[in-house]
């Protein structure tokens, strides 16, 4: 609200400015959210059927059930239905963040070449962390990957793939959410923005190759430092590769559904 000073000989005037009033079903969805993210309401806790939400906060139907999908929508709540069916509560993961990501790098059409300057900014300390925290399933999963990957059989697609399952294991070994999260989604946007790459020859795949399991016996072996500056001399040369391709200035926009 603004109060303009009158003029002399004048009346006092007053301007009012205009009221953002929040939408109802905005409100509740804020209650309900803030109370499972403060862990009041805990993983798989239902809420109460529609009927009685509509009676405890005096709210049209239409408008509880927009706020329980927002909350879907927000991967707070999942609905199920039939006879056991509801609204019960789950919490964010990993892989909430890794689709919020690929639709921030799709949404602003967000260059390779940037997210290959991401990755090697980050990826080096997920391996130092790795090499830290890994446990004997990561390293199975890690191992798994590399056979895959040194598969003289595998086509194209395959290789790829099992490039992508390394990197993110790489990733899910360091047992830090917020990274774990993140690289999965700038991983698979890398993967979906090189599905046409035509440096990934022999060449590159055997060296993507060595260097893996290098990096994977480094994890192994918990030495840290080694595992970072083998994975930044990784990175590092495979950003090279790609700068002197044409795929440089490629753009992602493939579809890239998060596993």
């Amino acid at each position: 609200m603004e109060v303009v000073p009158p003029n002399p000989g004048s009346s006092r005037s007053l301007r009012l400015s205009p009221v953002d009033v929040p939408k109802a079903s905005d409100v509740l969805a804020g209650e309900l959210r803030e109370r499972i993210l403060t862990g009041e309401l805990a993983e798989g806790d239902p809420l109460p059927p529609e009927r009685e939400l509509v009676k405890q906060t005096q709210m049209s139907r239409a408008t509880v059930r927009e706020a329980l999908r927002i909350l879907e929508v927000q991967n707070l709540i999942r609905v199920k239905t039939g006879r056991a069916g509801g609204a019960f509560v789950q919490r964010p993961t990993t892989k909430s963040m890794a689709n919020s990501v690929t639709m921030l790098i799709r949404g602003r059409r967000i260059k390779l070449v940037d997210l290959m300057e991401t990755r090697e900014a980050l990826e080096p300390f997920c391996a130092e962390l790795a090499a830290r925290n890994r446990t004997g399933e990561d390293l199975t999963k890690l191992e798994r990957a590399n056979e895959a990957i040194a598969n003289p059989e595998a086509d194209f697609a395959q290789f790829l793939q099992a490039n992508l399952d390394w990197h993110v294991g790489v990733a899910v070994a360091s047992h830090n959410e917020l990274l774990v999260g993140f690289m999965i989604g700038l991983s698979q946007a890398i993967y979906t923005g090189t599905e046409n790459a035509a440096f990934v020859d022999t060449e590159v795949r055997a060296v993507t190759t060595q260097a893996h399991r290098a990096i994977t016996t480094a994890i192994r072996d918990r030495d840290a430092a080694v595992a970072r500056r083998r994975m930044r001399r990784h990175v590092h040369s495979y950003a090279d590769a790609l700068a002197e391709s044409d795929e440089r200035e490629a753009i992602v926009v493939g579809e890239a559904a998060v596993g």
